[in-house]
């Protein structure tokens, strides 16, 4: 099993290098002409050391780890890069020795908090200003722990973020809208990601969008000690700044999976941990639902203080985003590069 799990990741990585390669090969106006047309580099927070309806509601699978429902145990992994130990090709071993000396890794503190995961998602259910209710109630809960399910009311904001665990080939035309657009996200990148696709990374730091720790295995960081779910964000952080002088600041947990002690802990790192309002079953790349009915699902949720997940993996989501952001536009919400404050231990 573990052979064929290897040969799988194996392959995923060369697929992954291809796309990637085929970019460098092709500039980035010959990729966007292939997507139906529907038409600064950190963030603010300095570092101290995922049917008729979308599917935005999450449910801790069979192995725990929270995904939205109705999916299948395996579908918000980023394809076929999982929670597997021992893919020592898709990890940043080489970097894994580096120090991070200003990011604290005395956890003493958060020892008493709880270590469940915590089964959650942001539902369906809005209020009067089409805010999801569960969002407001997750923000109130573990705002304290420095991490944003939604923005505040009166923000006028909107923002737009990016989830990539490899590379569909979709990446490219997505950066080409948003510049058209004038428009700035974050992306959530891995490891593998980085490895396979460096002009891409260099690309977003280049034109404006925040590139996010989505950490180097993807591992759940509830089914791990702390000290090695917090070694999983450092070791993307150090190859980060190593390899693109780039410092993270945001953190989104694989699989949107956390407990109170994994806020605490990312917290403690120095990071602002980004969830997210608004998200649906966009990131099976055999299994998309059609330009039309993406539209439809993704406008239908538009609010105040969105803080949205979309695949960048899913052709769907490349062919909405230019009418996406006409349609967030229209509604007098700015799409705001993120501007959220970090907020430390001592303040929570």
């Amino acid at each position: 099993m573990k052979a064929l799990i290897a040969g799988m990741l194996a392959m995923t990585c060369a697929l992954s290098m291809t796309a990637c390669s085929s970019r460098k090969d092709n500039n980035s106006s010959s990729s966007s002409s292939s997507i139906a047309s529907s038409s600064a580099p950190s963030s603010s927070a300095p570092l101290t050391s995922s049917a008729s309806e979308p599917s935005v509601s999450s449910a801790p699978s069979s192995s725990g780890s929270s995904m939205a429902s109705g999916s299948s145990a395996s579908s918000h992994k980023e394809g076929v890069i999982s929670d597997v130990e021992d893919a020592v090709d898709h990890a940043v071993s080489d970097v894994a020795s580096l120090a991070a000396p200003t990011m604290s890794t005395d956890f003493s503190k958060i020892g008493t908090l709880a270590t469940s995961q915590v089964p959650w998602g942001p539902g369906v259910q809005v209020d009067e200003e089409n805010r999801t209710t569960a969002s407001d109630s997750l923000q109130e809960q573990y705002g304290k722990y420095g991490a944003y399910f939604i923005a505040p009311r009166g923000c006028g904001k909107f923002y737009l973020t990016f989830d990539e665990g490899y590379e569909n080939g979709y990446t490219p035309a997505i950066l080409d809208v948003l510049k058209e657009k004038g428009v700035s996200a974050v992306f959530f990148v891995t490891a593998p990601f980085v490895k396979t696709c460096p002009d891409l990374i260099q690309r977003m730091i280049d034109e404006g969008h925040v590139v996010g720790n989505h950490t180097n295995h993807h591992w759940n960081p509830t089914q791990k000690s702390l000290d090695d779910a917090a070694q999983d964000i450092k070791d993307l952080h150090d190859y980060m700044l190593e390899n693109f002088n780039y410092t993270m600041s945001l953190y989104r947990p694989p699989e949107g999976a956390f407990s109170e002690q994994t806020l605490a802990m990312a917290q403690e790192l120095g990071y602002t941990t980004v969830l997210w309002s608004f998200a649906y079953a966009d990131w099976d790349p055999n299994n998309q639902v059609g330009y039309q009915t993406a539209l439809e699902k993704t406008e239908k949720f538009i609010h105040e203080g969105a803080i949205y997940l979309l695949h960048a993996v899913s052709k769907d989501n490349a062919e909405i985003l230019g009418q996406l952001i006409d349609d967030i536009r229209a509604k007098g919400l700015e799409l705001s590069k993120w501007d959220l404050p970090y907020v430390s231990p001592a303040e929570s």
